[in-house]
């Protein structure tokens, strides 16, 4: 009996860990095209922030639309975040990818001001202990590389556990 006590203590400080918590708005009576990105967005979604509680602490409010207009995916730093119609990025890596957006990535102005300093007391420590020495964090056009998950062709499951990680880093150091 203790044993279970224990490990259902355990599993629920593990999924408190990370406090990114995430709705999706939803139409009353979905068409089929809605019925179906509904349930791509909550893989994609469920995925992401499952990733985050295993891996990291952020904390954040999220509420999630889908918007047919929106050419890919898109968030800002007020919780808001939209896939469009196309299926393809209804996936966790996009889904990483705008969560990030949602944490400050692109969106605030400690962000920028770190991107310029390159100041990252601990993400960039953390970069340089994957990539060596020479490795910088680049930023431009609301982005960071590497490990933004900008583009399908950045996704592994490494660069997906590093993309939190450095989220996370970039959180601590005050964006």
């Amino acid at each position: 009996m203790k044993f279970s006590l224990l490990a259902v203590i355990a599993a629920s400080a593990s999924v408190a860990q990370s406090a990114i918590t995430w709705t999706l708005d939803k139409a009353a009576n979905p068409t089929s095209d809605q019925t179906e990105a509904y349930e791509k967005i909550e893989a994609a979604m469920e995925a992401a922030v499952a990733r985050h509680a295993k891996l990291g602490t952020a904390s954040k409010s999220v509420k999630v639309y889908y918007t047919p207009g929106v050419p890919t995916a898109e968030a800002g730093v007020s919780g808001d975040l939209r896939f469009g119609s196309d299926r393809a990025f209804m996936d966790e890596r996009t889904a990483l990818h705008e969560i990030s957006h949602t944490l400050g990535v692109g969106q605030t102005t400690a962000f920028n001001s770190l991107c310029s300093s390159g100041d990252w007391k601990t993400a960039l420590p953390l970069l340089k202990s994957w990539d060596g020495d020479d490795a910088k964090i680049s930023c431009g056009g609301q982005h960071f590389w590497p490990y933004g998950l900008n583009y399908d062709n950045e996704w592994s499951e490494t660069n997906a556990v590093r993309h939190v990680q450095i989220i996370n880093a970039m959180i601590a150091d005050g964006m």
